[in-house]
């Protein structure tokens, strides 16, 4: 203490960062930097050698299974030979109508304005085209229809003499006889001769007109279809 009673002040003493300090608290951001700056300079990093095949992406259906929107989302859509149904829909009380989209080669029946079945038809190829429109159903015969425009040639002997024969332009041999091809599950949508009935199903227009179902659908659709249905035909 001096003769006035105050404590001499003194300097805190400043000591000099030594080399080694610095280097050891720079170092690893230094570290961090290089390494960046060589993942910039060298690009992505090398491919795994012991990969010999690209990986392909996985579809994934995000709706629920069961659901008509899981059915459509599926990559086979439209082409698929699968048939959707939804029981409780068909099986419910009210009104029946029809929906056949000549594009899709596709069918809608709708009961009460909801989708209880889509199943796939085959339509009228170039040559004879199946006409859109507005129709409905005017006559149901479950086994006892037959075309009379398109069947087999037979010859005198039984034998076939043509198929996909059209009775009104191929001859029939003498002593032959023509049968036409038979159209169970027949629905008549017009007295022009264009319905609906059981039939091969390729995955694109095939028929003489008519709009084809195949065998794992046409009695249902047959049964669930009173006659009067209202039926749209759009490309």
């Amino acid at each position: 203490m001096t003769q006035n009673g105050v404590y001499p002040f003194s300097a805190p003493e400043i000591r000099p960062i030594s080399a080694k300090m610095t280097f050891f608290k720079i170092a690893p951001v230094l570290a961090l930097v290089a390494a960046l700056s060589a993942g910039c300079a060298s690009g992505p990093p090398t491919p795994n050698p012991n990969q010999t095949q690209a990986y392909k992406a996985v579809f994934a259906n995000p709706y629920p299974p069961g659901t008509y929107e899981h059915f459509t989302a599926e990559p086979a859509y439209p082409k698929t030979y699968k048939v959707y149904r939804d029981q409780a829909a068909l099986r419910s009380d009210g009104t029946t109508r029809i929906t056949i989209d000549l594009g899709l080669q596709r069918a809608l029946l709708y009961k009460n304005e909801q989708i209880a079945m889509d199943y796939p038809i085959s339509s009228g190829r170039t040559t004879f085209p199946t006409p859109p429109g507005s129709y409905m159903v005017l006559e149901k015969l479950e086994s006892d229809k037959r075309s009379n425009l398109y069947g087999t040639i037979y010859d005198a002997e039984g034998n076939v003499h043509k198929t996909d024969a059209d009775s009104n332009k191929d001859e029939i041999p003498e002593g032959g006889s023509f049968k036409g091809a038979a159209m169970p599950y027949w629905l008549r949508l017009s007295w022009s001769g264009v319905g609906m009935h059981r039939g091969r199903v390729p995955r694109y227009p095939a028929s003489h007109g008519c709009v084809r179902m195949p065998s794992t659908v046409a009695s249902t659709v047959f049964s669930y279809t009173p006659q009067g249905t209202p039926v749209s035909i759009v490309e």
